[in-house]
């Protein structure tokens, strides 16, 4: 049986050339590039919480840093460093073959570098911790909006959450669209190069995981402001756009989970900017609405009428399914 530390050699050792000590030591060493400030953020993902017991492991590897890279992305932050611990119910080679593979491939694209880590046995969970620098006095962050700001998204929403309703047979899905949504949920595109784009424009942003009204909630909240959404304007994936105005799309639309676009704001005015910004990203992006003044959040119809609300989305200790 491989030890820990065979484990570890085999699949999780790579050369880290940015590091001033990588894997093999008590710490990794690092050095902030002058001028920087350190982003630092740490996710969790949990078998039968965030992922099916049976997902696959090379889409699963991608996934595990692809839900860090997007919080390094809603930051404005540029992804340097890793640290990956996992808790595992057995030492399975192809398994950690076939997730290393999925985890180093997205690493590579985005020049990241695995630093450290943990590995121990038991339920299925893997945790990643990373580490980015973003100019200093220029990080995106959640309590920069203000009344008169224009709210944005960017991407597709709602096809990961229709995803999963279909692998959990809540949903029926043609093959394409089945093919579609199953990829959105299980290897989501972090939008680096367009967090990057947007320092300096954006006055707050977060990526949308937990489903657009709770994660815009979050900025309302930090912001001390309030916001309209007009239901219209939202950039729906087209399974879930073939499906509307259905209760249960609207909640994938809304509420879903695993999208990992953004949301931001920008100040009025700006919208021939912002459109330049997703055009060097390589993203469409989309007006959602407005922030005002007060508290809450208002929904719209194509006649400014208001709507009820669904769900505000994935609650980590309210959910019965892995989202």
């Amino acid at each position: 049986m491989s030890s820990e530390f065979d484990l570890i050699a085999r699949h999780f050792t790579r050369p880290a050339p940015t590091a001033r000590l990588g894997v093999g030591d008590d710490a990794a060493l690092l050095g902030c590039t002058p001028g920087m400030e350190l982003a630092v953020s740490s996710d969790m993902l949990v078998a039968g919480t965030h992922f099916l017991a049976d997902a696959d492991p090379l889409s699963l590897g991608h996934k595990t840093l692809a839900v860090n890279l997007s919080d390094m992305a809603a930051m404005g932050a540029v992804p340097r460093w890793v640290l990956l611990s996992l808790s595992l119910p057995e030492a399975d080679d192809a398994w950690l073959a076939a997730f290393s593979q999925g985890f180093f491939g997205l690493a590579a694209r985005f020049g990241v570098e695995l630093v450290g880590g943990d590995t121990t046995r038991g339920h299925l969970n893997l945790c990643v911790t990373i580490l980015g620098e973003v100019p200093a006095g220029q990080a995106l962050r959640r309590d920069g909006a203000r009344p008169g700001d224009d709210i944005w998204v960017s991407g597709e929403l709602g096809g990961a959450a229709l995803g999963l309703r279909h692998l959990l047979r809540d949903a029926e899905l043609d093959p394409e669209a089945a093919g579609a949504c199953l990829a959105r949920l299980q290897r989501p595109e972090p939008r680096v190069p367009l967090g990057l784009a947007l320092r300096g424009l954006a006055s707050a942003a977060i990526d949308i995981s937990d489903g657009l009204l709770a994660d815009l909630g979050h900025i309302l909240e930090r912001s001390g402001v309030a916001a309209e959404l007009d239901y219209p304007s939202l950039p729906a994936a087209p399974a879930v756009a073939a499906r509307l105005p259905a209760p249960p799309v609207m909640a994938c639309l809304l509420g879903g989970g695993d999208d990992y676009e953004l949301c931001f704001t920008v100040p009025p005015g700006q919208a021939a900017a912002v459109r330049v910004a997703g055009q060097a990203a390589g993203v469409a992006l989309s007006r959602v609405g407005r922030i005002t003044a007060g508290a809450g959040l208002r929904l719209l119809d194509a006649y400014g009428r208001e709507m009820a609300l669904p769900a505000r989305g994935f609650d980590h200790f309210g959910a019965e399914h892995a989202a």
